[in-house]
């Protein structure tokens, strides 16, 4: 038995891994992940590393196919764009629950996540701002203290991080850390259908910005637009 939990922390840790390798772009999107190489890397066998690439597999962010092994996936526009409209419902949810029993300890966290984001977006740090924006709302979904919920929203979280971070197309750092000012602004109300509703316009202008890159960039692909159509 403790062998079999032993495995399955190490399996834990192994996702981990492979999930930070693939937000920080070690692993592009198509790129194989060869279990045996990874089990050579981090010195353990290939059993937690297999355990660890059908977790990801369950949360969509790699594909392992019979003979060919695991490939990291790029997610279908369809995918992504519907992923927004989810995360809205979920995180609006836990904003109702998590509001009304903020500390002002809670509430500094957050406003802390937003600092961080604002650091990382002068330096042109996309990673770093799409970390703290991961922090920020998975803080909010947590301190809605519902289990339920939270594993949910994690469920989705690291596939929309894995594109929106490191694959999506014409990313603004800047922009994205300025689109969380006027949530952290309704928290400091702790008013809850402010809060909600910053979240939903949040949600609706990341989505429509995320529909005109993914849009933008298959119009490049297509070898029809120059360098001036990214002015």
């Amino acid at each position: 038995m403790a062998g079999a939990v032993s495995r399955s922390v190490l399996a834990d840790q192994i996702r981990d891994h492979l999930l930070e390798g693939i937000l920080s772009g070690r692993f592009p999107p198509h790129s194989r992940i060869v279990e045996t190489q990874v089990a050579r890397e981090l010195g353990t066998s290939q059993a937690p590393v297999r355990e660890a690439l059908r977790a990801l597999e369950g949360i969509g962010v790699v594909q392992i196919s019979p003979f060919r092994g695991a490939r990291v996936r790029r997610p279908s526009p369809e995918e992504l764009l519907g992923a927004y409209s989810v995360r809205a419902a979920l995180e609006v949810l836990g904003a109702r629950q998590a509001v009304p029993r903020l500390t002002d300890a809670d509430l500094a966290e957050l406003v802390g996540f937003g600092e961080a984001m604002d650091a990382a977006a002068r330096t042109g740090d996309g990673r770093g701002v799409a970390e703290a924006d991961a922090a920020f709302h998975g803080r909010i979904v947590e301190l809605a203290a519902n289990p339920t919920l939270l594993g949910i929203w994690q469920s989705l979280a690291p596939f929309s991080r894995t594109y929106m971070s490191v694959v999506g197309p014409g990313a603004d750092p800047a922009w994205s850390a300025q689109l969380h000012v006027p949530i952290i602004a309704a928290l400091r109300t702790r008013d809850v259908e402010a809060v909600v509703r910053a979240l939903e316009t949040h949600f609706v202008e990341a989505r429509e910005n995320m529909a005109g890159r993914l849009a933008a960039a298959e119009y490049a692909a297509d070898g029809t637009v120059t360098a001036q159509g990214n002015a």
